[in-house]
C-alpha cells in the first residue's frame, strides 16, 4: 500500500472511531507517526522554475530535460540542479516520446557456391567529389565469379532509370546474370527498377541492411577503387572522371592480377573459364569484358 493511501486509512480509522488515538490508529495501519504527519513543503521557486521549463518546452518541442536545462542555466546566476530538473519535467508532463524508426527486415539468403559466369553480379555506389566541387556517384557492378568490372559509371546523380540503362548496356553485350545482389538502397527497391528485373526474369537479391559483408566481392572491388584510383586521382570535374574512371576499369579487367584468381587478370580468367566450358560442353562462354 503506497503512503498516500495508508495516511487516508488512518484518516478514515480515526474519523470512524473518533476516541481512537492516533498513536493507536497509525500502529493499526503500520505506518510512522512522522510519516501520517508529513507535510510537503513545496518550495516557491519550484512553482517558477516549473513556468520557464514549460516556456522553453513549447519553444523547443524536441528538447529533452538535459537540454532544457542547459538553456535554463545560461539564464540562471545560480546553479541549477539537473535531478530537479527532471523531477519538475517529468510532474509537468513533458517527457518526449521516444520516436521509433521503422527498420527495414529482409530474411538471411544463404548464399551460393558459384561454378559460371553470368551467374550472380554485384552492384553498388561510390562516393567522390571533383576539383570544381561537384559530387561524384561511381556506379560499380561486378561479376562475382570472374571478378571483372562490367560498368563504372560516373555522374552527379545515378537514379533507377540510369541504373537500367547501364545495366541494359551491358546485358546487350554478354547476356542476362541469373541474380543480382545489391542493398537496399532507393535506387534498387523502386518501383521502375524491380518491375525491370522482372520483366527481364532476373533474380534480386537484396542483402540484410547493416551487412554490407553480405555484398562482399563487391565491397572487396570499392575498396580496390578506393584505394587504387580515388584515392590516387584528382578529377577536374565530371567529363575527367568519366574518362579516366573508363580507363582504369580496363586496366582491372586486363593489366591488374587478381589475387583470388591465382594472380591472373579477370580478362585471362574469363578467357580460360570460356575455353573449358567450351570444350567440355561446346557451349560458349559469355564474351570477357
Amino acid at each position: 500500500m503506497e503512503l498516500t493511501a495508508e495516511r487516508e486509512e488512518v484518516k478514515a480509522l480515526r474519523e470512524r472511531f473518533t476516541e481512537m488515538s492516533e498513536r493507536r490508529a497509525c500502529e493499526l495501519i503500520g505506518i510512522r507517526r512522522s510519516s501520517y504527519r508529513y507535510q510537503s513543503r513545496k518550495r516557491a521557486s519550484d512553482e517558477e522554475l516549473s513556468g520557464k521549463l514549460k516556456e522553453l518546452a513549447k519553444e523547443r518541442l524536441r528538447f529533452g530535460y538535459r537540454r532544457l536545462a542547459v538553456l535554463m542555466q545560461r539564464e540562471s546566476d545560480q546553479p541549477i540542479n539537473i535531478k530537479r530538473v527532471r523531477r519538475l519535467y517529468t510532474a509537468a508532463g513533458l517527457k518526449l516520446r521516444p520516436v521509433r524508426r521503422k527498420k527495414l527486415r529482409r530474411e538471411a539468403i544463404p548464399l551460393i557456391r558459384l561454378s559460371k559466369a553470368n551467374q550472380e553480379w554485384a552492384m553498388d555506389f561510390v562516393h567522390d567529389a571533383a576539383g570544381n566541387g561537384q559530387q561524384l556517384r561511381f556506379f560499380t557492378l561486378v561479376d562475382q565469379y570472374t571478378r571483372e568490372c562490367l560498368a563504372l559509371a560516373v555522374d552527379t546523380s545515378m537514379p533507377s532509370q540510369r541504373v537500367i540503362r547501364e545495366l541494359s548496356a551491358v546485358i546487350e553485350r554478354r547476356g542476362k546474370p541469373q541474380r543480382i545482389r545489391m542493398g537496399n538502397g532507393s535506387e534498387f527497391t523502386s518501383r521502375s527498377f524491380m518491375a525491370w528485373c522482372i520483366e527481364q526474369k532476373i533474380e534480386m537479391v537484396h542483402i540484410r541492411p547493416g551487412k554490407p559483408i553480405k555484398n562482399g566481392h563487391c565491397e572487396s572491388f570499392n575498396g580496390r577503387l578506393r584505394e587504387e584510383f580515388l584515392n590516387v586521382n584528382q578529377f577536374v570535374n565530371l567529363w575527367e572522371a568519366r574518362r579516366m574512371a573508363q580507363a582504369w576499369m580496363l586496366d582491372y579487367n586486363e593489366q591488374r592480377p587478381h589475387s583470388s584468381l591465382d594472380y591472373r587478370t579477370p580478362k585471362e580468367f574469363a578467357a580460360v573459364l570460356a575455353a573449358s566450358l567450351m570444350s567440355a560442353t561446346g557451349q560458349a562462354c559469355p564474351a570477357a569484358t
